[in-house]
């Protein structure tokens, strides 16, 4: 019985993780850091889609991303990335610090969201491998992958969605200015042929 309640209790913690959302507005020429505590082997993977607060803006803008070993080494480094799907595998133990960066432009409204996935390097010789608990964060992790993928693909819709529908209005706009400068350019070959065939007497 107490194996089965740690195991619920486990199962409630990772529905916890699950629900919580990442997401952080870098603000010009901004950085922002987060880390992650990781064993040796671990793997700490990063899906991130950067966009706008704003739903009217149709720009895609871009950061650079790089994440650092605890002995300060960069371990990945990305520069100008509206989205990415990174990872990396732990050297050592250690705090690993992942950064967005927007210290290249002056735009205000960088709006990054991002989830943090991986693999938990578990050991064949292990006897915990070969448990319920293990099982079931397996099952959060895998859970947590497809939670990342789906919010992934919602913003992507979002940025695609405002470019899609900026693109329709300067459309409409340029199709109404091609009919204004038809409709203008008619009216004077009418006036111009109309004066062009006018019978002049001279009294």
């Amino acid at each position: 019985m107490k194996i089965t309640i740690q195991s619920v209790s486990v199962f409630l913690l990772c529905f916890i993780q699950l629900i919580s959302c990442h997401n952080v507005l870098l603000a010009p020429y901004g950085k922002q850091c987060f880390f992650e505590h990781l064993k040796k082997n671990d793997e700490l993977a990063i899906s991130f889609q950067v966009g706008s607060r704003n739903p009217h803006n149709h720009e895609q803008y871009n950061i650079d991303f790089n994440i650092i070993s605890p002995s300060g080494q960069i371990l990945l480094k990305k520069q100008a990335l509206d989205h990415g799907d990174e990872s990396v595998k732990a050297p050592v133990n250690g705090k690993y610090i992942y950064c967005f960066s927007n210290e290249r432009t002056n735009r205000v409204d960088v709006d990054v969201s991002f989830n943090i996935h991986g693999v938990v390097y578990v050991d064949i010789n292990d006897p915990k491998s070969d448990t319920l608990d293990y099982a079931i964060q397996r099952l959060s992790q895998l859970t947590n992958d497809v939670k990342a993928e789906q919010g992934y693909l919602v913003i992507r819709e979002r940025t695609h969605r405002n470019t899609a529908e900026s693109t329709n209005s300067r459309v409409k706009w340029w199709s109404v200015f091609q009919i204004i400068v038809v409709a203008v350019n008619s009216v004077f070959q009418i006036y111009y042929l109309k004066r062009f065939f006018e019978v002049k007497s001279v009294v």
